[in-house]
């Protein structure tokens, strides 16, 4: 995009300390962030050793944000797979990720669990699915020939199937040993983040309605149904054609079954979605749903777009994935664990953004008018507590409540407007009450 690259990025390495003060002093209360894997197993596995610098430095992000009174929400995988595991057997394409998980996740506990009470396996294992091995725009760069030619290889048409097959056996397994060996003493709880966009029918047909609810069921019944109900959704099962979707062992499904004490829930943006004539060649994961999904109806776009094309803003559409959430999916637990908003970057220290108070105001409304209608919300996280390298746009756009200046060695904060609105929400100055808002 930018030719940048996040080997510095916004320095919280080094600035981990600032960065914890600036949560305490807008008044946040929870800070989610992840853990790199090869920070703290550089050859991805056990026997490839422990780095005990990588153990330290999150000792120390933890121990310092407890002392601001700031709860620790800990990702376990944030889509950066350890090289050596992607060049030993394929990475989430071999069945041996399971076990090196396991193991990976095993030791966060070990090393952290006595202080981290909030434990999410994986995030958006639907985004390296469809980005990694369908589009091919980002890690491991797989795709079909047809779709890219320079990809690194693959096939869009099972590829998709094997590496969301263990996402899922692979949470299980992280969950299963939390649950066996360490949640008793540690009394923390554990789940998943998943992401979608809200879809809506293009119109009042009942192909429409049909392919609005196939659409949902490809990107978030993927991996909400095995884990609530030990199987892929019956929309997956009838529209998968030739043994490419893979089938749980009725231990795997008792494993998936329940294994979550909470739901991760990434909205950004909502879109239309029409029904369409299933592909006949040139096949992916993609055209299987056979749906085509839009952001206009008849010229008029669903909602303003934000700084990146993909967002589309319509506040409602959280409301009713969350209420999709309680109804589909035996009301469970639910966090919002990522919520947010871009505009693009003019190379200027812009701290003026009403848009993104804007957003934050009516989705945070949509959220609550959702838990009037029963649905069981924990918390909120906003993306993003600060600037940061975005995996596909780099730096050309900014999410943050805080402006990082990327071109100043000492990556200097400064707080924009939304920062010290949600400082007055947190407050109590907002809505006659004080909101139980987070921030990653």
């Amino acid at each position: 995009m930018d030719g940048s690259n996040g080997t510095i990025a916004d320095d919280s390495y080094h600035l981990y300390k600032e960065d914890v003060d600036l949560l305490h002093q807008l008044g946040f209360n929870a800070y989610r962030f992840s853990i790199s894997w090869s920070r703290i197993l550089p050859r991805g596995d056990l026997k490839g050793g422990i780095n005990q610098a990588g153990i330290d430095y999150y000792n120390n992000v933890i121990n310092q944000l407890l002392s601001k009174g700031v709860k620790p929400f800990v990702t376990i995988f944030h889509w950066d797979l350890p090289e050596a595991l992607e060049h030993a057997y394929g990475g989430f394409l071999g069945a041996e990720i399971v076990n090196d998980f396991r193991d990976y996740a095993e030791l966060c506990f070990q090393k952290f669990g006595d202080r981290v009470k909030h434990w999410t396996t994986i995030n958006e294992p639907f985004t390296v699915v469809h980005e990694g091995y369908i589009t091919g725009e980002k890690a491991p760069g797989r795709c079909s020939n047809f779709t890219k030619p320079d990809c690194t290889g693959g096939d869009g048409a099972t590829e998709p199937y094997i590496v969301g097959h263990n996402f899922l056996l692979a949470h299980g397994a992280a969950v299963k040993v939390y649950r066996e060996k360490y949640q008793a003493t540690q009394k923390g709880e554990i789940g998943i983040a998943l992401n979608t966009q809200w879809h809506y029918p293009y119109s009042d047909s009942y192909a429409d309605q049909l392919a609005a609810a196939r659409a949902t069921a490809f990107t978030f019944g993927y991996f909400l149904e095995p884990i609530v109900y030990g199987r892929y959704p019956i929309e997956m099962v009838s529209h998968v054609k030739d043994g490419r979707l893979p089938t749980f062992t009725p231990e795997e499904s008792s494993m998936l079954k329940g294994s979550f004490d909470f739901i991760g829930i990434n909205y950004y943006s909502s879109f239309y979605v029409k029904d369409v004539p299933c592909a006949t060649e040139n096949i992916t994961m993609s055209t299987d749903s056979c749906v085509s999904v839009v952001g206009d109806r008849n010229g008029v776009p669903l909602g303003p777009t934000a700084g990146s094309d993909w967002l589309l803003i319509y506040p409602k559409g959280i409301r009713d994935l969350l209420l999709h959430a309680k109804f589909k999916f035996n009301d469970p637990v639910l966090y919002v664990t990522e919520n947010g908003v871009d505009e693009a970057n003019i190379g200027e220290i812009i701290l003026s953004d009403d848009l993104r108070i804007d957003y934050y105001a009516q989705h945070l409304k949509m959220v609550h008018d959702a838990i009037s209608m029963g649905v069981n919300v924990k918390g909120y996280f906003a993306w993003s507590l600060m600037d940061n390298f975005e995996w596909a746009e780099g730096y050309t756009v900014r999410f943050g409540l805080v402006f990082v200046d990327f071109e100043d060695g000492r990556r200097k904060r400064y707080l924009k407007k939304s920062a010290k609105w949600f400082r007055s929400l947190l407050k109590g100055e907002y809505y006659g009450t004080k909101q139980q808002v987070a921030v990653i």
